[in-house]
């Protein structure tokens, strides 16, 4: 999808067309699950985080103030929640704890594998910047750090990432 009919349906979307938003998070679905995995490590939380999002974007979409930064006002709703819910229920998660997929999903457990062998700092910005593309700038201001923090920990990340299937 353009850039401009994503811009189009988020417009309508700010006058409560419903089709609009349901197409625009349909659109964004995969991202925003990433997102939450790479912060939460968990399914069901992530599901929750995500519902949490949709119903919090649905709610607020009046006070976006420009529609090409819609992904980015998204993202930073999802990790708001996602981190509300880390603090809310004390949520710290290690591999043994994993859930095993219901069905066969393997690219989910690689996910969490290799997200896994990741410092949990390096998580978010690695999956931001490689798997949705933001640019490091807009990582940073997600973020609220310098920008040269961000190059550091998806640098980081990246080595460990580099470790992880060195040793598969």
């Amino acid at each position: 999808m353009e850039s401009s009919e994503i811009k189009d349906r988020i417009k309508k979307a700010q006058r409560h067309d419903k089709e609009a938003f349901i197409e625009l998070m349909q659109l964004y679905r995969k991202d925003m699950y990433r997102t939450a995995i790479a912060i939460l490590m968990n399914e069901e939380d992530a599901a929750d985080a995500l519902q949490d999002t949709i119903l919090t974007c649905w709610e607020k979409l009046y006070t976006l103030k420009k529609p090409e930064f819609f992904k980015t006002w998204l993202t930073r709703i999802l990790i708001n929640h996602c981190y509300d819910m880390i603090r809310d229920n004390a949520v710290y998660t290690d591999m043994e704890s994993y859930e095993e997929p219901s069905r066969c999903d393997t690219y989910n457990l690689e996910l969490k594998e290799a997200y896994a062998s990741i410092d949990e700092r390096y998580r978010l910005p690695v999956e931001l910047y490689y798997s949705q593309g933001f640019r490091m700038r807009e990582i940073a201001e997600l973020l609220s750090v310098p920008v040269n923090t961000v190059k550091t920990w998806i640098a980081r990340g990246r080595k460990q990432l580099e470790e992880y299937y060195h040793d598969c």
